[in-house]
């Protein structure tokens, strides 16, 4: 490959079929892309790429030299230059992904031919020996051609929020510039130029990722010459794609895309490549959310049924953007509004996960956002269990909409009596003090355990974060849990519209697979000494005993401990 060499690269600017721009070698950068990776420099040529500049979703679009394939178009070079420069890919680098996930060589005469099918591929090429790890740096004036993400059925506002956290990922969040027709018959065949898209929510929601066709064989095909997320192994639909208009622009010009046609599922996202396989299926995850509005507001409730992709890394993320855009998507929404959240995700194998919680705005984020947040702790923890990889088969959601910030605060407690022997019966009388409301009382009467030695003894008035943080913060000295005890120990987190009256007690407490063991006997701890040397067990020198709850009605804050004398 040498300076001033003609080739030709192929990609679409409108509709479904690819068009051939002309272009210049400028030379070799070495090493450019990773250790023993070089990237091959070109000028594009000719009236509509002089225009546009380098696309945003150009990216795997293929080059010929000499009728060979060569490579792939796959980097932008700097941020607002006045030419059309682009790195290429070489194709020896992609074709590694085919072969390293086993996949049938294809050969010349299996090349589609709608566009001048390469030559074949010398075997020393396509059986090059794999190079060092590719390293994900690149220079920062070397990036990769942007993969235009497309929210369809999502707000501007929106993808300010949370279109940073895809930002990051190399995808060009765009919203409401394309759509989804899943149903649609897209009849022209995928041929080298072709856009082509991953999907990572359909249905009443949907975004899909996009980018060019560089390689195809009548099993699979490669595309974009970079990786979307470079995950490695994924599991994404893989659409037709038909090319609405290219949108030039000096800052960023892109394809606005509207995705059809299901082919097959994306199974690899490698430094070099993404690969698709024809007639996979992609694994999706179902969701349900229901809002229904809150009382005196006109309308009924609103549904959404949509898909979400599996995958560790990119769900909770889609999720949490998917979840918010379903509260802020109705006339019912407001800045002022609580939900009342109730559902559960179901994972084979396992005990759902309980989703239930009252969520108010603060006065830095709106309940949508809290929800969001919600939700994607949720997904994040089952996720990351480091033990069993979650096989979700679905989350069902319904909100209730309801009027006002529905917070409260704890203002003060105390006890109706100072001194109390074992087994009475006292009260705890609490001031609540809800948000722009009148102070309340609730009286809690609570039973003390017989058990009780002679002495001072600690009542601890709470919310349900700070008992949570009680009981549950030895676990995190543990060794990794189970899924079932993750689960376990996600359902036992108390309900956070309620108030708790807590013992706390001078005694060891083990937590042993999630579950609390308080007032231990010191003999039995010394028993179970074995499980806290494997970090199976934590033990603490203090033991929360739950005595009572009261509902207060709205997300409660706050906590108190008060004092009792045992004669």
């Amino acid at each position: 490959m040498h300076k001033g060499l003609r080739g030709v690269a192929y990609t679409v600017f409108q509709g479904t079929q690819p068009e051939a721009m002309q272009l210049e070698i400028l030379g070799v950068l070495h090493n450019a892309i990773g250790p023993g990776q070089d990237m091959i420099l070109a000028r594009l040529l000719g009236s509509k790429p002089e225009y546009t500049g380098v696309v945003a979703g150009m990216s795997g679009s293929p080059v010929y030299i000499d009728g060979k394939l060569v490579g792939a178009l796959s980097y932008r070079i700097g941020q607002f230059s006045k030419e059309p420069i682009a790195g290429i890919t070489p194709i020896q680098l992609m074709l590694q992904v085919k072969n390293d996930a086993n996949a049938r060589p294809a050969s010349a005469a299996e090349q589609t031919p709608a566009l001048p099918a390469p030559a074949t591929i010398p075997a020393s090429a396509e059986l090059a020996s794999a190079a060092a790890p590719a390293s994900p740096f690149q220079s920062p004036g070397i990036q990769p051609i942007e993969t235009p993400l497309v929210f369809d059925g999502f707000s501007p506002q929106t993808l300010q929020l949370f279109g940073s956290r895809f930002t990051a990922l190399g995808l060009q969040p765009v919203a409401g510039i394309g759509s989804s027709s899943p149903e649609a018959d897209q009849p022209e065949p995928i041929v080298p130029g072709s856009a082509i898209s991953a999907i990572l929510v359909r249905g009443d929601l949907s975004m899909s990722a996009t980018c060019t066709v560089t390689y195809v064989d009548p099993r699979q095909l490669l595309a974009c010459g970079h990786p979307i997320t470079q995950f490695g192994n994924i599991s994404m639909p893989m659409t037709k794609a038909d090319v609405v208009a290219t949108l030039a622009s000096p800052l960023n010009s892109f394809k606005i895309i509207n995705t059809t046609q299901t082919v097959g599922s994306f199974t690899q996202d490698r430094m070099t490549a993404i690969l698709g396989q024809f007639g996979q299926t992609a694994r999706m995850i179902p969701v349900t959310v229901t809002v229904r509005p809150a009382d005196g507001d006109p309308g009924q409730p609103h549904t959404l049924h949509f898909e979400v992709l599996n995958n560790p890394r990119l769900t909770p993320q889609a999720m949490l953007v998917s979840i918010y855009q379903s509260l802020k998507g109705t006339n019912t929404s407001g800045e002022e509004l609580s939900y009342r959240m109730r559902g559960a995700l179901q994972i084979t194998g396992h005990a759902p996960v309980q989703m239930n919680a009252l969520i108010a705005p603060t006065d830095q984020l709106p309940a949508a956002i809290g929800v969001a947040l919600f939700i994607n702790e949720r997904f994040t923890s089952i996720y990351d269990n480091p033990l069993q990889q979650p096989d979700i088969r679905g989350l069902n959601l319904t909100f209730d909409a309801l009027p006002n910030r529905r917070s409260a605060t704890l203002e003060s407690a105390r006890l109706s009596t100072i001194e109390a022997h074992p087994g009475d019966t006292i009260t705890v009388e609490a001031t609540i003090q809800p948000y722009h409301g009148n102070a309340r009382i609730l009286r809690l009467p609570i039973t003390l355990p017989a058990t009780l030695t002679p002495g001072k003894v600690r009542l601890l008035v709470s919310d349900a974060a700070s008992l949570d943080r009680l009981t549950q913060s030895a676990q995190t000295a543990q060794a990794p849990l189970p899924l079932d005890d993750t689960i376990a120990l996600l359902n036992r987190q108390h309900q956070n519209d309620q108030l708790y009256v807590t013992l706390l007690q001078p005694a060891p407490q083990a937590i042993v697979a999630g579950e609390d063991l308080p007032s231990l006997p010191l003999s039995m701890a010394n028993i179970l000494q074995p499980l806290r040397d494997n970090q199976q067990m934590s033990l603490s020198g203090e033991s929360a005993v739950p005595l009572s709850s009261a509902l207060v009605g709205d997300t409660f804050s706050g906590s108190q401990v008060l004092t009792l004398n045992i004669p």
